[in-house]
């Protein structure tokens, strides 16, 4: 099986998360899909599941955010100063067969190693023990404030560095990742960060990787698609 590695894109939060479902969802090959993308503007997603009364009270006080809800689950993520990727692994691969504690594994111990090749001192946390004294409920649900299970983390402090989300249907396994700027450090090479990263994923997925156009997705679905994830009937429906 192939791995593509498609163009890197800037939209809006709903464009972005319809087109991260779409490769899920209409992706014309039976291939495992990469892409990096950017924000149009600053922007916060959250997690499939939570409450939007929760999610607003964890926001900034500045009210120009670009908010959307995720169709993967986890929690309030903050992209103002994230590298984010959406990782689609297709029904049959075997990767997407095993229980999600293991792909959430296998493609952060690959991030993890792409961080170390550009001196990062980054690992996988092996294991996860109930929050300390003092931590909040709100600290369990917004992304960076805790490390869970297998999350990358810096080694030498405990701080986490990279976390994902999940989405499993009967097309695959989808992946939205973010990796926290300041966490990984301003001497990062970024570019060289994404080759070395996909480099990383075509080794444990044993996939050849190949740098492909944007798919031919159809334009009124994805214009639907993100109209749908942009109304408050999405994003305030919890």
């Amino acid at each position: 099986m192939l791995l593509h590695t498609l163009p890197d894109r800037t939209g809006a939060a709903a464009e972005n998360m319809a087109l991260d479902f779409l490769l899920l969802q209409r992706y014309p090959h039976a291939a495992v899909r990469f892409r990096h993308y950017g924000w149009r503007r600053p922007a916060f997603t959250f997690g499939y599941s939570q409450k939007i009364y929760f999610v607003r009270s964890q926001l900034p006080p500045d009210g120009n955010l670009d908010l959307c809800r995720r169709p993967t689950g986890g929690g309030l993520v903050d992209h103002r100063e994230d590298w984010t990727y959406a990782l689609v692994i297709p029904r049959g691969h075997p990767l997407e067969e095993v229980p999600a504690g293991q792909s959430y594994r296998a493609v952060h111990e690959g991030l993890a190693a792409a961080l170390r090749r550009q001196r990062v001192s980054a690992v996988a946390k092996q294991c996860c023990e109930p929050p300390a004294e003092g931590v909040t409920a709100a600290a369990t649900g917004v992304c960076f404030q805790r490390a869970e299970l297998y999350d990358v983390i810096n080694e030498a402090t405990g701080e986490k560095i990279a976390g994902a989300a999940q989405k499993r249907n009967k097309h695959g396994l989808l992946f939205q990742g973010s990796v926290w700027r300041p966490g990984a450090g301003v001497t990062m090479d970024w570019d060289l960060f994404r080759d070395d990263f996909i480099a990383e994923l075509a080794a444990a997925l044993a996939c050849e990787k190949e740098a492909v156009p944007w798919p031919e997705l159809a334009e009124d679905e994805v214009e639907g698609l993100t109209e749908q994830y942009a109304s408050p009937e999405w994003n305030e429906s919890r």
